[in-house]
């Protein structure tokens, strides 16, 4: 079969959905249709994703992070109110437990203050008066942080896509892409496109997506594994919003903390694991082409000699019960080993340079007539509405929509 379109997006994920949405929006007229591998929209980062509207508090002011983190979730908010998906401003308190992380506090309190973000720096007084059970020397009390359920998200926005006579095929993996003098060709196992142009928005996958289309990425996907428990109903008053630790600013990701969900419960976690394959939810889980993949990757050799400490301390986590509640107790004393159990995981699709440093920032990138989303890792979700509109923005300055 073969279809024809103005724009064709490889990937149903979140962000390749909430381009299709800024597209139509912008276009109504143009034909758009989505290539997605799996039987529904948003199954792998979307789908396991913890539900937390981020507030930008973190990243490099004028960073794309920071950038369409702040302008996307006040997109994300009125998307929500409109469509009548629930969501909740219950806050988040970043907290610091010892001496040494004060200074690291009030950096990212200065990150804060430069990205706009609503925030303020609280004593142990303040914090126990909002999280009552937390430990802590000195936070920072973010009252616009939130939760949502994205997956909800992702399926109203296909449904709009699909209202707007977008078309989105599942079961559609790509295999084949190739440039033309006029357009793009996309060859997936359900159906040939022709189209003007191309977004790629694969997620887990990006950086073959891109090769796929003759790009050589200067990254490579290395899948981490992110592993929860979540608390049991009788321990779930100990965590009121959203409880964050201190986080190592070598590493992106934000360490082990409880965030109380939209649809009921509280998560604790994650832990981050190298994960044996790119969708591999399970510790069974292993993909011998993925695991060889990143195991003879320079980049990831030099970030194993570099972090292995750090790599061997989560992964005793990921082993023992225990040593992940030793994690949990730094921030809520009082959380027990009975108190939690098991919950999903998630794999994070984290690029990583040759030279073993972490890409700590969006990467979107233009090659002819494709523009492809190589990086898209927390704050992602809470960011996509504005991906989308920067992915846009890309077409239209190319003259190709």
């Amino acid at each position: 079969m073969t279809v024809r379109a103005d724009i064709v997006i490889v990937g149903g994920g979140i962000v390749g959905l909430a381009t299709a949405y800024r597209l139509l929006e912008r276009c109504p007229d143009l034909r758009v249709v989505v290539l997605e591998k799996e039987s529904d929209v948003g199954v792998h980062q979307t789908g396991h994703n913890s539900g937390v509207l981020h507030s930008g508090i973190y990243y490099r002011p004028g960073s794309l992070r920071a950038v369409n983190c702040r302008e996307g979730k006040r997109a994300m908010e009125e998307f929500c109110r409109r469509e009548g998906i629930p969501f909740e401003l219950c806050g988040k308190v970043i907290v610091a437990v010892e001496d040494w992380e004060l200074p690291i506090l009030e950096r990212i309190f200065e990150r804060g203050q430069a990205n706009q973000v609503r925030c303020e720096l609280i004593d142990r007084q303040r914090l126990l008066e909002i999280e009552p059970h937390t430990a802590g020397i000195r936070a920072i009390h973010v009252p616009e942080a939130g939760i949502v359920d994205f997956r909800r998200v992702c399926r109203r926005l296909a449904e709009i896509v699909r209202d707007k006579d977008g078309q989105i095929l599942c079961g559609a993996r790509a295999i084949g892409m190739r440039s033309t003098a006029t357009g793009v060709v996309v060859e997936s196992t359900q159906a040939v496109v022709e189209a003007r142009a191309a977004v790629t928005a694969a997620g887990l996958h990006s950086d073959r997506v891109a090769r796929l289309a003759g790009m050589r990425p200067e990254s490579r996907i290395v899948p981490f594994r992110g592993e929860y428990y979540k608390l049991k109903p009788t321990a779930e008053h100990l965590c009121r919003g959203l409880i964050y630790p201190v986080p190592d600013p070598a590493f992106p990701f934000l360490g082990v903390h409880f965030t109380r969900m939209i649809g009921g419960g509280v998560e604790c976690g994650p832990n981050a694991v190298l994960a044996f394959a790119r969708e591999g939810y399970r510790k069974t889980d292993v993909n011998l082409r993925d695991l060889a993949e990143t195991l003879t990757y320079p980049g990831f050799l030099r970030l194993a000699a570099r972090h292995w400490k750090t790599g061997c301390a989560e992964m005793w986590r990921s082993l023992s019960k225990r040593a992940f509640v030793r994690a949990l107790q730094r921030l809520v004393p009082q959380v027990r080993c009975e108190d939690v159990e098991p919950a999903p995981a998630g794999v994070r699709a984290q690029a990583l340079a040759r030279d073993g440093r972490l890409v700590d920032d969006f990467v979107v990138a233009s090659e002819g007539r494709i523009v492809h989303v190589l990086n898209a890792p927390s704050p992602a979700a809470t960011s996509s509405l504005n991906i989308g509109r920067l992915v846009v923005d890309k077409l239209v300055a190319h003259d190709l929509v």
